[in-house]
């Protein structure tokens, strides 16, 4: 349940309780061996309270999900595609250096696809929507487009995390940009 602000006291703290205690146990082990059961009780509720809100762990992670997207979104909405993607990249790595663990985990571990896989698709729809120049390129385009923007960026933050964060992020966000950009210039200016 997402709040929207002007909920009970009680009931914020039912929500924030079962978040906190969904991150923790995502920071410990894999989404498919987490358990309703063991939510519950680490949330210190019963489970025909986490139903009253949820109705499975996917929801709640759907939620999760949504709640760092439009995070991020909202940070980049004023930028251009192409021309300000180093802008969106830095954005990126400070927004994703801001989050914690959980974040880490659903970003760089390989059970949690689906879900960063529906993060970047809402990330690029609100992104690259909008640029008249990824418009005009044909399906087969945008898909190779997208799969190398992603991969790269996605790749540079997993070693960045895996290397434990020795790497000055300012220099991580120079590195890809230039490898992004360099990438991403050359494909557009091909096109004219």
């Amino acid at each position: 349940m997402i709040l929207k602000g002007n909920e009970d006291l009680r009931v914020v703290k039912t929500i924030e309780g079962i978040k906190r205690a969904f991150e923790s146990l995502i920071c410990e082990k894999d989404y498919g061996k987490i358990t309703v059961k063991e939510l519950c009780d680490r949330a210190q509720i019963n489970k025909k309270t986490f139903y009253h809100y949820y109705e499975t762990l996917d929801f709640l992670l759907a939620e999760m999900q949504t709640e760092l997207s439009t995070g991020f979104i909202d940070k980049i909405k004023d930028y251009e595609l192409p021309a300000e993607l180093d802008k969106v990249n830095r954005v990126f790595f400070e927004y994703s250096a801001e989050q914690g663990l959980a974040y880490e985990k659903i970003t760089c571990s390989g059970t949690y696809h689906s879900i960063r896989d529906e993060m970047i698709e809402n990330v690029n729809d609100a992104g690259w929507g909008r640029s008249e120049k990824y418009q005009k390129l044909s399906a087969f385009e945008k898909k190779l487009l997208m799969d190398f923007v992603n991969n790269a960026v996605l790749t540079a933050y997993r070693h960045w995390v895996e290397e434990g964060k020795i790497t000055p992020l300012a220099e991580v966000i120079e590195v890809t940009n230039r490898l992004v950009l360099g990438g991403v210039n050359g494909f557009f200016q091909a096109k004219v």
